[in-house]
């Protein structure tokens, strides 16, 4: 067969719900040829067997390396080893609440394992460098959008760890001639993720007959809005970045579906046939942003276009898979 290209890739963090998906995508893509090096920490996070549900372990084009990005010997060995043309970094700390408790771990892999990646990127002399990152390093707001051109106000020690990888990631670029390019996606959903994000979480506990902890108070009754990106078009957006984003530039991936929190959560509650009694009304968490919002002008200007655009399809294919695999789920919950 005759493929357009081949490439060897690096991806971190491929063993959770983003990145696994990421390899998935490359792996089947019919037009290229890929081989993918995916290096992960194994967390509690990435303890799903996404790779292996997906089919993909025994794929002649996968190597896996288990090992820390904050490790800087580790990381400079994997790229010795293989020689990565290109380098997908999705390795992260990422769930706020977590990052609230105790933000340590965020520092570590986050900041000081995207810092140890760009050094062996320099020493290997890869082609290209994305830092994936997030619309919560902008902040919140009330009204308008974000563009990639906005200052950075994140408001959470998960946030700030990303805007902090993303301010290293440039400077290589300024100052080194890394070839860097960062994107920066809307809330992601979709099959896979851990069940501790709002989705998953909610849907397990409706399928378990556990009521959905909402955040919620007089003032503010679950209005939180969040733009929900469906995990394959955010993974097909920051191939596309990859592959012809311009380094030195920053792509925002929007979902183009912001909705309420309690929205989504109503959605459930129908799709499943329950009332207002499976609704746990729980405090906000510490800073919680009332909304996050990004443009996407800059990544359609480069060719991409979303093909999972219909959020409430998404979400009844969503509660589907979520039944359908429970076996995936249920020992992450335990």
């Amino acid at each position: 067969m005759t493929y357009l290209f081949s490439m060897k890739t690096l991806v971190t963090g491929g063993n959770g719900f983003i990145g696994s998906n990421f390899i998935e995508l490359l792996l089947k893509d019919p037009n290229n040829d890929y081989t993918v090096v995916n290096l992960d920490k194994e967390t509690y996070a990435g303890k799903g067997k996404n790779i292996e549900y997906m089919g993909l372990e025994n794929n002649p084009n996968y190597f896996y390396e288990k090992g820390d990005i904050a490790n800087k010997h580790k990381v400079r060995e994997v790229f010795q080893k293989y020689k990565p043309d290109i380098v997908f970094n999705f390795a992260a700390e990422s769930h706020v609440d977590r990052s609230i408790n105790s933000s340590e771990d965020f520092v570590k892999s986050n900041v000081l394992g995207t810092v140890n990646l760009m050094d062996s990127s320099l020493e290997n002399k890869v082609s290209k460098f994305v830092q994936v990152s997030t619309d919560e390093v902008y902040g919140s707001k009330r009204t308008g959008s974000f563009s990639e051109y906005d200052n950075l106000r994140p408001r959470s020690p998960y946030a700030a760890s990303k805007a902090s990888a993303d301010s290293f990631a440039l400077s290589y670029f300024t100052t080194h001639k890394l070839p860097v390019v960062v994107t920066r996606s809307a809330n992601n959903y979709g099959p896979f993720q851990f069940p501790e994000k709002l989705l998953p979480l909610f849907i397990t506990n409706l399928i378990e007959g556990k009521k959905v902890p909402l955040m919620w108070s007089d003032q503010n009754p679950g209005l939180n809005v969040r733009d929900w990106l469906h995990v394959r078009d955010n993974s097909r957006a920051i191939l596309h970045a990859g592959l012809n984003g311009k380094p030195g530039e920053i792509y925002n991936i929007p979902g183009e579906n912001e909705r309420e929190n309690v929205w989504i959560t109503w959605e459930l509650l129908n799709e499943f046939r329950f009332d207002e009694k499976m609704i746990k009304k729980v405090e906000h968490r510490k800073g919680h942003d009332f909304r996050y919002s990004i443009t996407g002008d800059k990544i359609k200007h480069l060719g991409f276009e979303h093909e999972f655009i219909d959020l409430e399809q998404g979400i009844k294919n969503l509660v589907k898979w979520y039944k359908s695999n429970q076996d995936w789920w249920k020992p992450l919950k335990d």
